[in-house]
């Protein structure tokens, strides 16, 4: 009796466990659902995706934290450090003036150096013995040298460090962790590598320069030293700390700049629109970098009306000779009231006049905007006032006084001067640009120097204030190189200016611009084929 009991249990517990087995055994013959073969095919580049996160992300923290190191350059005390960059290149800081920008290489690093302070003990040897300055360069380029040894090492260090903490603390495999850190090793040694490869050591030429406006002259140089004098990019960069250093030693203000004087100088200026702060700017410019003769290719008024006439009479006052042409947002009252104020060179009808030692000639936009109800047949009158001007170069060269600079509004027009004249300006599409074409004329058309006046508030962001300082030589009077300005608009105080230099007036080229494949020989114009259309991010499109 002492039994039963127990083989009741054992029976109720086996009829208990019957349905949970049959339903074990059912659920195991179904079929796996559809969307279960997805799995593996997608666990593999979710893992492939992670480890590439957890591989970037960790080597940009430990550059951050630790992938920088401080080096002396000549009497200046610097940070070196590298950083993520879609882009590449280099970046010095020199707090407080802003900041140079070269396209020194094409890499997902960027180098970044930042001009920390001056050191007293060593600016003072330089300022007690000046014989010094004349080896600073072959200083700076062993500290560069020896910076740049140190930099690699400390960010492969870093990198690894980074990259390996981070993969430990998510995988918490250290064989895991340890493949995160090789791979972020790989990453860096192909990012130096390319580095390497795209180096471009005459980048130094053509800097970009942003923050105070008044020190970069000083910090850059003139167009003509940069051409005569580079040599090699250790050289420039010595001389760029040597003028770096003279900047924090004055007192109170910073170094004049001092105009070569094989050099004219030029300001190109377009598109003002009844800005007045335009004027201010341009006698600014004017008396910073000496200019020689100030160029306006057009549309300087708004309307054309005679009431607005007396916007124009700070020209008088602008410390150079003005020379223009109408564009199509000025009329012909406002040309007859610029003929009559002083110190102003009207070109029209293909007119040319000597001013500063360059002979300009131009012609005036045939459109008017407020005329434009019908807009039939403007692209026409713009190639045939070109081909009028074009007509009135070649005289010009027949009769031995070649035009230097050619002048016209609209870009449609220039461009039928190619050939006949080594440079034309034009304005009227609000934006900078510049091409080569197809005879050797080089176009330069210059952006809104008044920041497209009041239509900068009916955008976002205003426009910014566009103007050009172009170097001419004294003897040859060609273009060797410009520096185009570019100031925030409406109140914004942002300053940039970025060197150019022709392909002409690059290292290792000796020879000068001239019109190849001139059409002017012959009396009849530019040969049937004309020049080929320009892409359609440089058309010129009249100006609302």
């Amino acid at each position: 009796m002492a039994r039963a009991p127990s083989a009741v249990t054992n029976a109720v517990h086996r009829i208990r466990q019957a349905p949970r087995a049959l339903t074990r055994r059912h659920r195991s013959r179904r079929p796996a659902p559809a969307t279960a073969g997805l799995v593996p095919a997608a666990r593999p580049w979710t893992r492939a995706a992670g480890l590439v996160a957890v591989v970037v992300l960790g080597a940009w923290l430990g550059l951050l934290v630790v992938g920088n190191v401080r080096v002396p350059v000549g009497p200046m005390n610097t940070t070196m450090t590298l950083r993520p960059s879609f882009t590449g290149g280099t970046k010095i800081n020199v707090s407080p003036l802003g900041a140079l920008q070269l396209d020194s290489h094409t890499a997902p690093v960027r180098l970044d150096v930042n001009v920390d302070q001056l050191d007293p003990e060593r600016s003072q040897a330089l300022v007690d013995h000046p014989e010094r300055l004349s080896g600073l360069q072959d200083e700076v380029t062993r500290d560069i040298a020896h910076g740049t040894a140190d930099l690699a090492v400390r960010s492969c260090v870093a990198v690894v460090t980074g990259a390996t903490a981070l993969g430990l603390l998510v995988y918490r495999r250290p064989r895991r962790a340890l493949a995160v850190g090789g791979l972020a090793l790989t990453l860096l040694a192909a990012s130096g590598g390319t580095a390497y490869a795209t180096w471009n050591p005459d980048s130094v030429l053509e800097p970009r320069f942003s923050g105070l406006l008044s020190s970069a002259p000083s910090l850059v140089g003139d167009a003509r030293s940069i051409v005569t004098e580079f040599d090699v990019y250790q050289k420039e960069l010595a001389r760029l700390v040597t003028n770096v250093t003279k900047l924090y030693d004055a007192t109170s203000t910073l170094p004049a700049y001092q105009p070569d004087p094989t050099t004219l100088r030029v300001l190109h200026v377009s598109d003002i629109h009844l800005n007045p702060a335009s004027w201010k700017i341009i006698a600014s410019l004017v008396e910073q970098y000496r200019v020689d003769v100030i160029v306006d290719t057009g549309d300087t008024m708004d309307h054309g009306t005679a009431a607005e006439n007396g916007f124009l009479d700070p020209i008088e006052d602008l410390g150079a000779p003005y020379v223009w042409v109408r564009g199509n947002h000025d009329s012909r009252v406002t040309q007859r009231y610029l003929e009559g104020l002083e110190n102003v060179h009207v070109l029209d009808d293909g007119r040319a006049k000597t001013v500063a030692g360059l002979r300009f000639a131009g012609i005036g936009d045939p459109q008017f905007t407020p005329d434009r109800s019908a807009r039939t047949g403007a692209e026409q009158s713009q190639e045939l006032a070109g081909a009028r001007l074009a007509s009135a170069l070649r005289d010009q060269r027949a009769a031995g006084t070649p035009v230097d600079v050619a002048l016209a509004h609209e870009p449609s027009a220039a461009r039928e001067v190619d050939g006949t004249v080594p440079l034309v300006l034009a304005g009227h599409i609000h934006r900078e640009e510049t091409e080569v074409m197809r005879y050797g004329t080089r176009l330069r058309v210059e952006g809104s120097t008044g920041g497209s006046g009041l239509r900068a508030i009916e955008g976002k962001y205003p426009d910014p204030i566009e103007t050009s300082i172009l170097y001419f030589d004294r003897d040859s009077r060609r273009l060797q190189a410009w520096d185009s300005i570019e100031l925030g608009g409406l109140g914004l105080t942002t300053a940039e200016v970025s060197r150019h230099l022709p392909e002409e007036n690059q290292p290792g080229a000796n020879t000068s611009p001239t019109p190849s494949g001139s059409p002017s020989s012959s009396p009849s114009g530019p040969p049937a084929a004309s020049p080929p259309s320009p892409s359609p991010g440089s058309r010129s499109t009249p100006a609302p």
